[in-house]
């Protein structure tokens, strides 16, 4: 059957382009062209693929069979009374966007990114600047269809086998292939938002503030200067906003207050030297991303790209830490270890390495998600360039966050031990349980999975 899907071999990566490995790529249009690959497949397993922006190797399946997903796009149907839609997995959230944001509906999640699948979504179950009001993307799901290892087609939900519901979402793909969603989306009277920004001096008045505010905000983000040290340690800028009504934008815009336009304004260059991001250019870069930031700044109008998805006009951003690559380190705390968050900034800006790109979330409950990352607490994600003493770095961190009772995130990992591991989630056995059911031969599997021994 699978002569008939033409296949290519591809070294794949995440997107911090580490660690790549070759797989057989092979594209596909219908769930026959997934039940095809998945009752093929081989020895080495298959996997799903999106827009690959998972950071690490979550996405990758070294010598076996990947399904390139994102041909597997359309709206299947669209409630624009209850802003419930049916779609294919491979539809990217940024497409929903353009589709729907002018008929005054959002996607009730999406990450820092728009180009993300919807498939992806729910497979690393994402979040984003209002999980403490909404939660992550599989709170929003009504139901899935997952093509399973015998090659069935399966509709589940919170109601209908939740225990598969639950693994799958934040499951990173290894129940079986999403090929189809209900999702909810979220009303809006208009594309802007009104955005709140506060710089704040070191962390604990970062801490206190987004404690006594972030519950009046749908939204909230901060970024953090992981280079400053001692007094101004974890200073930071903090943004925090909701969608606008219509009666709060210029007359001018009131004529058409749904119009969006999510577009690439330029891109870096496919070669970049390395060692560009150091600790004295990204300390030159903080300086002035902190400084020119206003001290206190109210009702802003801001376009959804610019508040949700600054980085996405930037095409291939992530070439600029050069040929090596780097890492996004993103890690959770509870509530009541902030002494721990402390330790970790600590940690970070004494080490000499250099990320430009950190921020701070506060999560609110979690959903009931096997491997689901979010939890109530404290979030912290940075992007690092590979640089010697890493690793021992990152090995310290995990051993903080496990202590603290914290975890880290699967979609950017690309490198935590699996003894670790274990140790951050605790529904970890439920998942692998759920996973011999459906699939007891372990057709499913992925670069990350034979890291961690999922």
């Amino acid at each position: 059957m699978t002569a008939t899907l033409p296949a290519r071999e591809e070294q794949l990566t995440g997107w911090g382009r580490t660690a790549p490995t070759r797989a057989s790529v092979t594209p596909v249009r219908s769930v026959d062209d997934v039940a095809a690959v998945v009752g093929g497949s081989g020895p080495r397993g298959v996997l799903a693929r999106g827009l690959a922006r998972s950071y690490g190797d979550a996405a990758q399946n070294a010598g076996g069979a990947v399904l390139d997903l994102t041909g597997l796009d359309r709206v299947l149907a669209a409630d624009l009374v209850t802003g419930e839609l049916d779609v294919e997995a491979g539809a990217s959230l940024d497409r929903l966007m353009q589709l729907f944001v002018p008929l005054g509906w959002f996607v009730p999640v999406t990450a820092g990114t728009r180009y993300v699948t919807v498939g992806g979504a729910i497979a690393a179950d994402i979040h984003g600047k209002n999980h403490h009001r909404v939660g992550s993307f599989g709170a929003h799901v009504a139901w899935l269809d997952l093509v399973t290892a015998d090659g069935q087609e399966r509709r589940i939900g919170p109601d209908t086998d939740p225990d598969l519901f639950w693994a799958t979402v934040g499951g990173m793909g290894l129940t079986g292939v999403i090929v189809r969603a209900r999702v909810r989306m979220k009303p809006i009277e208009t594309a802007r938002c009104v955005v709140d920004t506060d710089r704040t001096p070191d962390l604990d008045s970062l801490l206190d503030l987004l404690t006594t505010t972030d519950h009046h905000y749908d939204y909230s983000v901060a970024w953090i200067d992981c280079v400053a040290r001692g007094r101004r340690m974890g200073r930071s800028v903090l943004t925090r906003g909701r969608f606008a009504r219509r009666d709060e934008l210029p007359a001018r815009a009131q004529r058409d207050p749904l119009r969006y336009r999510g577009d690439v304004l330029l891109s870096v260059p496919p070669v970049i030297p390395g060692g560009l991001l150091n600790r004295l250019t990204v300390s030159a870069f903080n300086e002035l991303w902190y400084r020119k930031a206003p001290q206190r700044k109210r009702d802003q109008l801001q376009t959804i790209p610019t508040f949700f998805h600054p980085l996405d006009g930037v095409g291939e951003w992530n070439r600029v830490y050069g040929p090596g690559g780097f890492v996004q380190y993103q890690f959770l705390v509870p509530f009541g270890q902030e002494d721990a968050l402390r330790a970790a900034l600590e940690r970070i800006s004494g080490s000499g390495t250099a990320s430009f790109l950190a921020v701070l979330k506060r999560f609110g409950e979690g959903d009931p998600g096997f491997l689901s990352f979010p939890a109530p607490g404290w979030t912290l994600a940075l992007d690092i360039p590979v640089v010697p003493g890493l690793a021992r770095l990152l090995d310290d961190l995990d051993e903080l966050v496990v202590a603290a009772g914290g975890r880290i995130y699967l979609a950017k990992d690309a490198r935590v031990r699996p003894e670790v591991f274990a140790g951050m989630y605790p529904d970890l056995d439920r998942f692998r349980a759920v996973r011999a059911r459906v699939d007891p031969d372990g057709v499913f599997t992925s670069d990350l999975a034979r890291r961690l021994s999922l």
